[in-house]
């Protein structure tokens, strides 16, 4: 097998290319099969709006179209009745920041610039989705946890990477806590009253879906497409939300803690407060959706939902609470499913089939070429990702598929993972010599309780390889490892 490059193109020629490719605009129609075997297809008449809804941290089983029987979400659970559900898509990465940086970039973790949570930004000649579709004519907004750096002081960032406007904070700290002293518009700072982190006078999401509501409205008066990706903290620890989100719950899931810790807010209801933030979260997927039907732009607008890892063990919130990675194996921080495997839903109204079900194998990288192909420009070459616009019209027979997926992890001693056709592949300890691969078929063990590395001797063999071929080396020592 080959060793994989990674290509490197100039960000002016690539936007050069782009606007070149949006000029001659021509939009596939694809045809699918409905799921009562009537024939459908995904025609595209014109460039779409493209809306992303990233949740932190929330686990592949606290949904209720993924599972789950307690804390409540019927405005996603409805967006998966009237748009499609996938059941294998994965993040970028099992924390934050490099699952971000992914989906910003079309790379994986082991081309990317950003490969762990550290004190590093994306550098400013990056060419990310933003970019490219604000090439193409579209307008963009990111509202609430930047996306493109853990520890930043350049306020302006943001919208030197593609954003027209951002409002919200700028690193990944800030977004632990949910009444900071500061958020930033657009460069500039805007100072909150009250007291900031456990409590306080504004709660940052208010400010957040408003922003979200207006922003969306004052597209309605233009005839130029948008990209909204809005970015929140929930339900990211600190364990945090308006009362009555807790009241909601409270009493309802028999409370055994409470948390006083100095890295997150206090708590004395932690269960009812994460279930509250995972509902809070789901009412704003629907105030978003309900802007874009009141904006007239509910038709002509994609909307993807998904969450940047898997469920987390932080803040107080436990996994097991409620089951928040469901038949997954692991949480944040680890490379098998649970820590990676994400709710994927995507609605476009007659565009994409209501009710669907899909079981591509995708992943973050793969949202740039899907959003290229949406706004009908070229996607870059040298990226990781493949679009999954068949996939949305359901026609995977014409959908190209992924040789493989990777992911690497620069804690605990490092980890790195594959998938491989119905395989998954993991190795722990990675900076500590020669540790054991394990193997698991998460076709027929999602829960991968059964290692069968011992009558797969190919499977480990490629992967040996595949671990080598598919990454560069980092510019950024923190991000090698420490053995060959």
């Amino acid at each position: 097998m080959g060793k994989a490059t990674h290509a490197t193109t100039g960000r002016s020629d690539l936007l050069r290319h782009a606007g070149a490719a949006a000029a001659a605009l021509v939009l596939p129609s694809l045809p699918a099969a409905a799921a009562d075997g009537a024939d459908f297809t995904l025609q595209i008449k014109s460039r779409p709006n493209i809306v992303l809804i990233l949740a932190d941290d929330l686990g592949y089983g606290d949904l209720g179209c993924y599972g789950q029987s307690v804390i409540q979400t019927p405005n996603l659970d409805q967006m998966a009745q009237q748009g499609m559900r996938f059941t294998q898509h994965y993040a970028g990465c099992t924390v934050c920041a490099p699952s971000r940086g992914t989906l910003m970039t079309g790379l994986h973790t082991g081309h990317a610039y950003m490969r762990g949570n550290s004190n590093v930004a994306l550098p400013y000649d990056t060419v990310t989705v933003a970019s490219l579709l604000q090439q193409a004519g579209y307008r963009t907004a990111m509202i609430g946890k930047s996306s493109i750096a853990c520890n930043d002081d350049d306020p302006d960032r943001p919208n030197r990477l593609g954003f027209d406007h951002f409002f919200g904070v700028l690193t990944h700290e800030q977004a632990h806590y949910y009444y900071p002293p500061t958020v930033w518009r657009d460069g500039q700072a805007i100072e909150l009253p009250g007291n900031h982190g456990n409590d306080g006078d504004t709660y940052v999401h208010d400010l957040y879906i408003e922003d979200a509501r207006q922003w969306i409205a004052q597209q309605a008066q233009s005839d130029e497409p948008f990209f909204l990706f809005y970015s929140a903290h929930l339900p990211h620890a600190s364990m945090s939300v308006t009362q009555e989100w807790v009241d909601k719950y409270r009493g309802q899931v028999g409370e055994d803690r409470a948390v006083e810790n100095k890295h997150y807010a206090d708590c004395d209801a932690v269960k009812a407060t994460f279930a509250g933030m995972v509902s809070r979260l789901d009412w704003e997927v629907g105030q978003i959706l309900e802007a874009l039907r009141q904006a007239g732009a509910d038709e002509n607008t994609i909307v993807f939902f998904a969450s940047d890892n898997g469920a987390m063990n932080e803040g107080g919130h436990l996994e097991e609470d409620f089951n928040s990675s469901g038949p997954l194996r692991g949480v944040k921080r680890d490379l098998t499913e649970g820590g990676i495997r994400t709710p994927l839903i995507v609605r476009w109204p007659n565009h994409v089939e209501a009710g669907g079900e899909c079981e591509h194998v995708s992943a973050f990288w793969d949202f740039l070429p899907t959003a290229c192909d949406l706004a009908g420009i070229a996607t870059p070459d040298g990226l990781d990702g493949i679009s999954f616009l068949p996939a949305l019209a359901g026609d995977l027979a014409n959908q190209k598929q992924h040789e493989y997926l990777y992911w690497e992890f620069h804690e605990r001693d490092g980890r790195r993972a594959l998938r491989l056709g119905n395989f998954k592949v993991v190795q722990n300890d990675v900076d500590t010599g020669d540790s054991p691969i394990e193997v698991y078929d998460v076709t027929t063990d999602i829960g991968e309780e059964h290692d069968i590395a011992d009558q797969q001797p190919g499977v480990v063999a490629r992967a040996k390889q595949l671990f080598v071929d598919c990454r560069t080396t980092s510019p950024l020592p923190q991000f090698n490892w420490k053995t060959p």
